[in-house]
């Protein structure tokens, strides 16, 4: 009988812990009218990026020999819907395979970003004292190194080192999500040094639950709110980051469609078809908002101090 009280207090205690039930999470967010439209532009981007083949049976790198003159057909011209690029290639075909590249970038990008903060920061919050030093001087040292100029420093070497073709999106989702954790990492600690001290984590301990089982099992799952906006956010930041990086020629290689180096190949005829930079600059500009968006609606129902 003398271990039923901390089992009891340990487990009601635990559930006590969890910011509200999955009702109230979505009469919370149901409520943000904004969260609600930027999740539906979210799933209309994701369907688009999955049934480009579908949507579009046009081929995204053919170009239009029969009408291109040398210069970009303006929407609507000879059957493209949203007129061609400087070489001729349907831009709604490339519009449509660079929502996948850059979504896929993102989602591939912030699972790496978050497992890797999520792992050093428990580790840290939860054992403190030298541990959380080492790994925090680490987080600090990457925090300080200007993330741009870092990221394009890295792509160049990889580039350098082998044919520049072959940095496919594989290349740029490890070299962002080895770049992008320490945010996310002092998120999560600073989450543990709170919860270690809460008293389900004393109960759990006192029955001799071995350290792992505390933070995957106790610890981790009342710290999921915060993560979940945070890989919200994110998912934003890297696909602003990946078009950037093909923006300036270190990303996504040509002939392979991004939303970054169609905005590049667009300069050149910027004045004569402001189409091909104005379509991939409102698809970085409507993702990214739908999903901060989405963030802070998520944000707001995970939160039991919102109202």
């Amino acid at each position: 009988m003398a271990t039923d009280l901390p089992l009891t207090a340990a487990a009601g205690a635990a559930a006590g812990e969890v910011p509200a039930s999955r009702n109230t999470v979505w009469r919370r967010f149901r409520r943000h009218k904004i969260a609600l439209v930027g999740a539906v532009v979210i799933v209309l981007m994701g369907m688009i990026a999955i049934f480009a083949n579908v949507i579009t049976p046009a081929d995204p790198n053919f170009i239009d020999q029969v009408h291109w003159q040398g210069y970009p057909l303006a929407p609507g011209a000879f059957g493209h819907i949203l007129g061609t690029d400087e070489n001729g290639r349907d831009l709604l075909a490339r519009l449509l395979v660079g929502a996948r590249i850059s979504l896929t970038v993102a989602l591939f990008a912030v699972i790496m970003e978050i497992t890797i903060g999520t792992l050093l920061g428990s580790i840290s919050g939860y054992y403190g004292g030298w541990v959380d030093f080492i790994i925090m001087r680490v987080t600090d040292v990457v925090l300080s190194i200007p993330l741009l100029p870092l990221l394009l420093v890295l792509t160049a070497i990889v580039a350098g080192s082998s044919n520049k073709a072959a940095l496919s999106f594989g290349v740029i989702v490890l070299i962002i999500g080895l770049t992008s954790w320490p945010s996310v990492a002092r998120l999560v600690r600073a989450s543990f040094l709170s919860l270690r001290e809460r008293e389900f984590a004393e109960a759990a301990r006192a029955l001799g639950n071995p350290d792992a089982n505390i933070i995957f099992r106790h610890l981790l799952p009342n710290a999921l709110a915060p993560i979940i906006v945070q890989a919200t956010l994110e998912v934003a930041n890297v696909i602003i980051l990946e078009s950037t990086l093909s923006f300036l020629g270190f990303g996504i290689q040509p002939p392979t469609a991004s939303w970054g180096n169609m905005l590049a190949n667009a300069q050149s005829n910027i004045t004569q078809a402001p189409w091909a930079a104005i379509f991939p600059g409102l698809c970085i500009l409507i993702t990214v908002l739908a999903i901060n968006y989405l963030g802070d609606g998520l944000r707001d129902a995970l939160d039991p101090n919102m109202r």
